[in-house]
C-alpha cells in the first residue's frame, strides 16, 4: 500500500508511528500497533528503567517478525545504558527527543540503528540533521504532551522544515485520520505519528475514564500550560489544569504528584491528562487495527480522489 523512506527504513507496512507516551506506550500498546502493520513504541519518558527494558523484552514474543522502535526521552533517562540496552535487544529504530541529538545519535548509528529526532522549530530540525540524523520527527504544537512553549502548528513547521531538509520527516500534531495524513504528506512529510487516537484506544492501557474524556472533548478542550516554566504542556481542559492556564508563577508539573491515581486509577483531579486538539474529532474508543487499516485506505483514497479530480492538464499553468 505503501513504499517510502520510512517503510523502508522501519520495515513497516504503514508509515504510521505510535507516539511515545510515559507509562501508556509499553508493550500491550505497541504490540498491537506494530500486529496492525505500523510501528509500535515504547517509551522511556516515565523514567521508570526497569520496567522499560521488561516492555522491550516483551515485544518480540507479542508481536513477533514486527518492527518496533524505542524512544529515547533525554530529558527522562537518567542512565545512560539504556542506549546499551536498546542495542542489545535487536531494536533497529529509535527516535531520540527532550535534548541534544548529538548526545546519542553517533553511538545509535555506529551499533546499525535508524535514528530519528523529534523537532518542534527549525533551528531544532537543521541540528538534529547537522548531528547525523537518519529523519525527523516534526511536531506541531498542536499536539498533546510536552511541548515548545512557543507554539507554532503542524500546518506552518512541516512545509518550512521540508523546504529546508533531504531526510525523511515523519509528521506528529494534528494527525488522527486518512484526510490529515494525506495532508502532512502534501506538506513534505512520508509518515505521521498519532498519539492522543492512540490514548483513546481499546489497547490503551490507561483508565477508561481518561480515554472516555477524550471522546466527550470539544475542540476547545486543551490547554498549552506552562508556556512560562518549563516543560510546556498541552493536556485536557480539566478543573485541575485550568487552575494553572494563566499562571505564570508556578509549574503546572506540581500537578502530576499523583499521575499514578490518573493514569491507572481514573480520578481526572490528580493530574494533568496529556492529550491534543485532535481530542475534539474523536468521538469513539476504537481497536488500534481499526484505526491503521481505516487511516491507511483513506490516506490512499484521497489522493487518489485529489489526483482525478484537480488534473494536472486541466489547469495549465502560464
Amino acid at each position: 500500500m505503501f513504499r517510502n523512506r520510512i517503510t523502508e527504513l522501519t520495515g513497516a507496512e504503514v508509515p504510521i508511528l505510535q507516539a511515545p507516551m510515559g507509562y501508556i506506550s509499553r508493550a500491550q500498546l505497541a504490540s498491537a500497533v506494530a500486529n496492525a502493520g505500523a510501528i509500535g513504541m515504547i517509551e522511556t519518558s516515565s523514567g521508570d528503567l526497569d520496567a522499560v527494558r521488561e516492555e522491550i523484552r516483551k515485544m518480540p514474543t507479542l508481536a513477533p517478525d514486527r518492527p518496533f522502535a524505542v524512544n529515547i526521552a533525554q530529558a527522562f533517562v537518567r542512565d545512560p545504558s539504556i542506549v546499551d540496552f536498546v542495542v542489545e535487544q535487536g531494536v533497529r529504530f529509535v527516535t531520540t527527543s527532550a535534548g541534544d541529538p548529538n548526545r546519542y545519535t553517533a553511538q545509535l548509528k555506529a551499533a546499525g540503528l535508524t535514528v530519528f529526532h523529534v523537532v518542534p522549530t527549525l533551528r531544532a530540525a537543521l541540528k538534529a540533521v547537522d548531528a547525523g540524523v537518519d529523519g525527523l520527527v516534526v511536531e506541531g504544537a498542536e499536539g498533546g504532551g510536552f511541548k515548545n512553549p512557543r507554539d507554532v502548528s503542524t500546518m506552518v513547521l512541516l512545509p518550512l522544515v521540508a523546504s529546508r531538509v533531504e531526510v525523511p520527516i515523519i509528521a506528529a500534531g494534528g494527525i488522527i485520520d486518512g484526510a490529515t495524513m494525506a495532508a502532512a504528506f502534501a506538506l513534505g512529510a512520508e509518515g505521521v505519528q498519532m498519539g492522543t487516537r492512540m490514548v483513546a484506544s481499546a489497547e490503551s492501557p490507561i483508565h477508561d475514564n481518561w480515554k472516555q474524556a477524550i471522546v466527550g472533548a470539544a475542540e476547545t478542550d486543551t490547554v498549552l500550560l506552562n508556556r512560562h516554566q518549563a516543560p510546556a504542556v498541552r493536556v485536557l481542559r480539566t478543573e485541575v489544569s485550568e487552575r494553572y492556564e494563566f499562571d505564570t508563577d508556578r509549574n503546572a508539573m506540581e500537578a502530576m504528584a499523583r499521575h499514578m491515581d490518573l493514569y491507572f486509577g481514573g480520578d481526572l483531579g490528580a493530574g494533568l491528562a496529556f492529550s491534543g486538539q485532535v481530542a475534539g474529532r474523536i468521538d469513539a474508543v476504537r481497536p488500534v487495527a481499526d484505526v491503521i487499516a481505516e487511516c491507511a485506505h483513506d490516506c490512499l483514497e484521497v489522493i487518489h480522489e485529489l489526483g482525478h479530480r484537480y488534473p494536472l492538464d486541466a489547469h495549465p499553468v502560464g
